[in-house]
């Protein structure tokens, strides 16, 4: 069997630390059984030339890391990566600040990588790039004469023609996504984007329903959306529910509904008019003052960010008006918190909450919403409030789906959320269960790999005919 090997913008290193990220949880098993190597950016920024790469060798897997100096990390990844690519990926033009510098800073990091990679790659390595830090890599790899077989999965939306056209050089970046032999998308929307944009920008030639002539080869498309651990969260839940800290957080609301939100701190996941929504709530359903409590779990990210800190004082803004305004000595409506939470925190909190709200103005998968899901007693289940602009929206369908735009229709949602009956909420969450768990991760890694060494022809997770 060929070496797996890796490439991310960051490298999950095994720290024994009980909070792995879905991408490690994912990829880690085909890792060890296959033999491979994980490489990426330590994490580390120097004003020095980088040093050489480090190797951490464990469990049959090498953890390859590199350093960047400051200079690129503010082009690569704070510039082009974060002020440039994310906002227009997801869909945000207005936020886009684009410079020629980033983008030399971005091609030139890809190429750093590439030069770095190439150092310890065998022949019949198959690489697998992941995000869209990395769009350009393999054809810097392509360029050195590395012939892998590669494919490359970006976790975030993928915007239609008439939106990624406008990321200045365009042209010079989506088409480096042909040198990848298989590219891999969450939803078929987004496959169905970068098919569009490869058939009418670049007027490549269609070979199948899924395949594109390109240069000397061709690239395929597939859809692969991102699952979760089912089963696992859902025993992890069922212990965590009974917990001292879940215990202690639901006696504290003194007996009141829980409505949980858990975001990084993003423009993209909606949070300040989730707040509206909630807002709205109270004040159009006044039954539920006193009776129900949104606990939002919100880490800060990106705080050396302009738009961030904005944002995290837009939204502090916001739940300072509502508790102002509905607030009692014996209630806080909103309970808003920046630090995050253990996976078995927020298992055991999912599990006990009345409703998940799950309402990112524009996401690629957003396993928050499945792990919610996975959570719940079945018996006994929460809702899922859900954005119909998040990836999960296509296997969640038994969600209450909502516009994120429409504060009053999510607070309609919410609305019966709460009154729901048990029978409903039993079967809206026997029909979501049923799909995440027919999609669990502990399946994705080797779907994608299976599509990526196959030769050429139909293949299962292949972009559907017609798209």
């Amino acid at each position: 069997m060929a070496r797996l090997v890796v490439v991310s913008n960051r490298v999950g290193i095994p720290d024994g630390s009980a909070r792995a990220g879905g991408l490690e949880v994912a990829i880690r098993p085909a890792l060890k059984r296959r033999g491979g190597v994980w490489f990426g950016w330590s994490g580390r920024v120097s004003d020095d030339a980088p040093e050489p790469a480090r190797t951490l060798d464990k469990d049959n897997v090498s953890y390859v890391t590199v350093d960047l100096q400051k200079d690129d990390y503010e082009e690569f990844y704070n510039g082009f990566a974060n002020r440039v690519l994310w906002p227009i990926l997801h869909y945000r033009l207005d936020l886009a600040e684009f410079t020629r510098r980033d983008l030399g800073g971005y091609f030139r990091v890809n190429g750093f990588f590439a030069k770095n990679l190439e150092r310890i790659l065998r022949p019949d390595d198959v690489i697998w790039v992941h995000d869209y830090h990395l769009m350009p890599l393999a054809k810097a790899l392509r360029e050195r004469g590395h012939k892998n077989k590669i494919g490359f999965f970006i976790h975030v939306p993928f915007p239609p023609e008439e939106i990624i056209t406008a990321l200045p050089n365009h042209e010079q970046l989506i088409p480096a996504l042909g040198y990848y032999n298989l590219v891999g998308f969450q939803t078929e929307t987004d496959a169905a984007n970068f098919a569009r944009y490869l058939a009418n920008e670049r007027g490549l030639r269609r070979l199948d329903a899924n395949s594109f002539a390109f240069d000397e080869g061709d690239v395929r498309i597939g859809v692969f959306p991102v699952g979760v651990e089912t089963d696992t969260l859902q025993r992890l839940a069922r212990r965590a529910v009974d917990s001292t800290f879940v215990r202690e957080v639901m006696g504290s609301l003194s007996g009141r509904a829980m409505i949980i939100g858990v975001d990084r701190l993003d423009y993209s996941k909606g949070i300040p008019e989730r707040m509206d929504a909630f807002e709205r709530l109270l004040t159009n359903f006044p039954r539920w003052r006193g009776q129900v409590t949104y606990l939002q779990i919100t880490p800060r990210s990106r705080t050396d960010i302009e738009e961030y800190a904005n944002l995290g004082r837009q939204v502090g803004e916001k739940v300072g008006r509502i508790n102002g305004a509905y607030g009692e000595a014996s209630w806080t409506p909103v309970r808003y918190i920046n630090k995050a939470h253990s996976r078995t925190a927020l298992a055991g909190l999912y599990r006990a909450a009345r409703a998940g709200l799950v309402t990112p103005l524009r996401d690629g998968m957003n396993l928050v919403a499945k792990e919610y899901v996975a959570a719940q007693n079945p018996d006994d289940p929460g809702v899922l409030i859900l954005s119909r602009f998040a990836g999960a929206a296509r296997e969640c369908s038994a969600a209450l789906l909502v516009n994120p735009y429409d504060s009053e229709g999510v607070a309609i949602a919410i609305d019966r959320a709460l009154a729901m009956p048990l029978d409903e909420r039993v079967q809206r969450h026997a029909a979501n269960y049923r799909v995440l768990k027919q999609n669990d991760l502990s399946q994705w890694a080797e779907r994608f790999l299976g599509v990526l060494e196959r030769p050429r022809g139909a293949a299962s997770g292949a972009l559907p005919e017609g798209l």
